[in-house]
């Protein structure tokens, strides 16, 4: 069975790992996660981190009225085809 981290506990690890004050042995042996796991939480945040002072990463998601304002033109064309199709299986 799989073991699921919470994403504050990634952060957590992965941070430590960036410090350097312990190995990844170390790390892993004191959090009971695999070395390659650590390794790969540490490089998702070294790629990520010069991305949080960008702003484009705000700039690149959509806000929550452009998202609701594309949802409902897609329930509005879902509605559109559904009645077309419910008036041409009738006749």
């Amino acid at each position: 069975m799989r073991k699921r981290f919470s994403n504050e506990f990634k952060g957590k690890v992965a941070l430590e790992a960036l410090k350097g004050e312990k190995t990844v042995a170390q790390l892993s042996s004191e959090y009971g996660v695999h070395p390659t796991q650590i390794g790969q939480w540490k490089e998702l945040v070294q790629v990520g981190l010069p991305g949080l002072f960008t702003g484009k990463r705000t700039a690149d998601q959509p806000g929550p009225g452009k998202l609701v304002e594309e949802l409902y033109q897609v329930i509005g064309q879902l509605k559109v085809e559904n009645d077309w199709l419910k008036k041409k299986l009738k006749g």
